[in-house]
């Protein structure tokens, strides 16, 4: 492609303090290199060559909110506690140093277990319901004491966000992880007010997480809240079947604070209702924006061959051509685009795309999740 048919990927990106040097996003990815949940100077270092790599904006891989069973892995860092706090201020002030922008994802990971690892929680999991799928029971179902605490938690970890210094901040409500699982009839078969039949009752939660975030970090500051209709419990899940149920879902959330939406698809060029618009219509995060307003990211297998979600079972990818997604950007479908195992795999990726350079561009190996390139 030429520097010109790229331009919709360069342009720069603006909303409240935000202010980016082109639309790519370095998309979250669990890295677990952080043991006793603290970053150190290779994750900072990590993080820099990404932003000296010309990244728009980095998202880091999910850190996780001050509660008892918030992660299912021992590497994944904490964005609480003095030790972690004080790791991530050195990756956002080298991110700064290199001319980046950056924002923590903040997760909680329920009741889903690691594949990677057989490590537990030294308590019992937590969830809407005490299951990890439906019919699957996997620790406690969350009193209301407890759902109060998780959005303080949440709301706590923003704060602590901006005053560290970070451009933004992300709370991870994709993926069927815990936010998700309010969502999920699957996994939330509550009676009280944080269930119901519908999405938008089911929301609630989301929506209190969201709206506590936006009263810790105030006016201006952007939060990213990230979606998705598929979980890792069963990939074929639809949250919301009709653009109808799909307004009802998000628009509370970007009424509540949101205001970007980080709709992750498992590959980006797929569209969200073809019955509606066809085989070429609007994505996830083409109707996520239609429908609300609101600024939207695309994710989902960009730039590779292969499915991201194959990389967990050991499959490489070749780079692949970014036509469809330049396409899409210029007819205004989405905001912004998050690329995660190209940049993962190489920090110099957007600067490769940039200057035309194809024979530059690696392919991906599988080997790439356990190292920090």
């Amino acid at each position: 492609m030429t520097a010109q048919s790229l331009d919709a990927l360069f342009q720069p990106f603006r909303l409240g303090s935000l202010h980016l040097r082109n639309r790519i996003v370095m998309a979250p990815m669990t890295r677990s290199f952080s043991p006793g949940g603290v970053p150190g100077e290779n994750v900072a270092a990590y993080y820099r060559r990404r932003a000296e790599g010309e990244v728009g904006l980095i998202l880091s891989e999910g850190t996780v909110i001050d509660r008892p069973a918030s992660r299912n892995d021992p590497g994944i860092p904490f964005f609480h506690g003095d030790a972690a706090l004080a790791g991530w201020k050195r990756v956002i002030e080298e991110v700064h140093a290199a001319g980046g922008q950056m924002g923590p994802q903040l997760w909680h990971t329920g009741s889903v277990a690691s594949f990677q690892t057989d490590w537990t929680p030294p308590v019992p999991v937590e969830s809407p319901s005490g299951l990890i799928a439906p019919g699957q029971p996997r620790g406690d179902a969350m009193s209301e004491e407890a759902i109060a605490d998780t959005v303080a938690a949440f709301a706590r970890a923003a704060g602590d966000a901006k005053r560290l210094g970070f451009d933004v901040a992300e709370i991870h409500g994709a993926h069927g992880y815990l936010i998700d699982q309010f969502f999920w009839n699957g996994t939330n078969t509550r009676t009280d007010r944080y269930g119901g039949a519908t999405l938008k009752e089911r929301a609630r939660f989301a929506a209190e997480v969201v709206k506590a975030v936006r009263g810790a970090v105030g006016p201006g500051y952007p939060v990213i809240l990230r979606l998705s209709q598929w979980k890792q419990q069963d990939f074929t899940v639809r949250l919301a079947e009709t653009p109808d149920a799909m307004a009802d879902w998000l628009v509370p959330l970007v009424d509540a604070g949101a205001d970007i939406l980080h709709c992750s698809q498992r590959r980006f060029w797929e569209p969200e209702f073809p019955e509606i618009d066809g085989e070429n219509g609007l994505n996830f995060a083409g109707w996520a924006k239609k429908l609300t307003g609101a600024a939207t990211i695309s994710v989902g297998s960009v730039g590779l061959s292969g499915d991201f979600m194959g990389a967990f079972a050991g499959e490489g990818s070749k780079p692949a051509s970014l036509d469809t997604l330049v396409h899409r950007m210029k007819r205004g479908e989405f905001d912004l685009i998050a690329v995660g195992r190209a940049i993962l795999n190489d920090p110099r990726w957007v600067v490769k795309v940039r200057t035309g350079d194809k024979e530059g561009l690696r392919d991906f190996a599988a080997a790439a999740m356990g190292e920090l390139v």
